[in-house]
C-alpha cells in the first residue's frame, strides 16, 4: 500500500479548534496562517489546552489574504471582523522573545469571556508553531502509529489524530515509520521536507477533542511502553523542515527518498 496524506491539520489560533483544508502550500515556514494567532494570560503566559480544554472546542474560520477572522463558541455566539494587526508587544514563547503584534477587534473579550480570565489575543509575525519556525514547519504522524497506540491503552475507541495537531496525517505505512525518516528527506505532494527529530507529547493529548475533556491517558500509555525518543521523551510523530516548497493535497503520496540527507541549506 502506497503512503498517502490522509489528513491536513492546521490551528489559525493556537490551542483553538483545528482546520481541515484540503491542500496546503508548503513555504520554507511552514503554512502561512498556521499558528497565526496565539493567546496568553495576565501574566504574559502562553495560554493552551493544557489549563483550558474547552479552547479547543471554538471554531474557526481565518483567510489569510482579506485577514477576515471569524470564532464561533459552542454557546452559539460567533464573533467575525478583518483583523488590523496593532503595535509590537514584547512576547516570550517558549522561554524565548516572538515577534508579536497587538489585536484589537472583538475576539479578544470573547475569548476571556468564554474562558473565564482575561486573555490576550496576539498576531504572530512568524506562526507560533511548537519548534520554531524552521524546525517546527512541518509535523507528521501515521495512522499506524495511532492504532499502536490505541492497542496499547486497550481502548475499544480508534485514537483520533486531532489530539496530536499535527500537520499531516500519513497512511500506508508501518507503526512509527516516520521515526526512521528522521534526518532524512520526504516527498510529501510537490513539497520535499526534511524530518528533524522527535515531537514530545504533553498533557494536552489527553483531552477528547470534541469535548476538551481528559479521557484518554496517553502520557501515561507511552511512558510504559514508549518513554524514550531519538530526541524527546514520550515521542509520537517527528517534526522538521521544509526542504522544497509545493502544495500538498490529501490523497498525495508520501515517499522518503532513499539514501538523500537532509540539507536544509
Amino acid at each position: 500500500m502506497e503512503a498517502r496524506v490522509a489528513r491536513i491539520s492546521i490551528a489559525p489560533v493556537k490551542a483553538l479548534g483545528l482546520v481541515h483544508p484540503d491542500e496546503v502550500e508548503l513555504s520554507r515556514s511552514g503554512v502561512a496562517g498556521d499558528r497565526r494567532f496565539w493567546l496568553c494570560n495576565s501574566e504574559g503566559r502562553l495560554v493552551n489546552c493544557k489549563t483550558h480544554g474547552e479552547l479547543m472546542l471554538v471554531r474557526v474560520a481565518w483567510d489569510e489574504e482579506t485577514r477576515r477572522l471569524a470564532l464561533s463558541f459552542p454557546g452559539g455566539e460567533t464573533v467575525e471582523d478583518v483583523v488590523e494587526p496593532g503595535q509590537p508587544v514584547a512576547a516570550v514563547l517558549y522561554g524565548l522573545p516572538h515577534p508579536s503584534r497587538s489585536v484589537a477587534g472583538p475576539w479578544q473579550d470573547a475569548l476571556s469571556r468564554y474562558a473565564g480570565e482575561p486573555l490576550t489575543l496576539l498576531w504572530s509575525d512568524e506562526g507560533a508553531v511548537d519548534r520554531g519556525v524552521g524546525d517546527g514547519a512541518v509535523t507528521l504522524v501515521s495512522q499506524a502509529s495511532l492504532e499502536r497506540l490505541r492497542e496499547e491503552a486497550r481502548s475499544e475507541e480508534a485514537v483520533d489524530g486531532r489530539r496530536f495537531r499535527m500537520l499531516f496525517e500519513i497512511d500506508g505505512v508501518r507503526a512509527y515509520e516516520e521515526d526512521e525518516w528522521i534526518g532524512a528527506r520526504v516527498a510529501v505532494g510537490d513539497a520535499v521536507v526534511s524530518p528533524v527529530g522527535d515531537v514530545g507529547r504533553c498533557v494536552v493529548t489527553t483531552r477528547n477533542p470534541d469535548t476538551g475533556v481528559s479521557d484518554l491517558e496517553t502520557l501515561k500509555v507511552l511512558a510504559r511502553y514508549r518513554r524514550e525518543g531519538r530526541t524527546e521523551p514520550l515521542p509520537l510523530g517527528v517534526h522538521g523542515t521544509v526542504v522544497v516548497p509545493g502544495r500538498v493535497r490529501v490523497g498525495d503520496p508520501v515517499r522518503p527518498l532513499l539514501g538523500a540527507l537532509a540539507d536544509p541549506a
